[in-house]
């Protein structure tokens, strides 16, 4: 995942979905290797639910880089 993305992302999920920092924090520690499943790990782990990984998803399709931004 981008760098900018990324932390458009971490924004959103602690301003708009108030996803805690700890749980936050938790996710990136299991998503080393694969950065694009963040969303998926906070769901697996219980630290979201269905309707924010929804929204993060619809968040992720809107916001996606334009291919001359990468």
């Amino acid at each position: 995942m981008e760098t900018l993305v990324h932390n458009k992302l971490i924004q959103f999920l602690q301003d708009d979905l108030a996803v805690p920092a700890d749980s936050i924090s938790l996710a990136l520690q299991h998503s080393e290797q694969m950065t694009g499943l963040l969303p998926m790990i906070l769901w697996q782990y219980g630290l979201i639910s269905l309707v924010q990984l929804e929204r993060i998803f619809d968040w992720l399709e809107t916001n996606r880089p334009l291919p001359q931004e990468l």
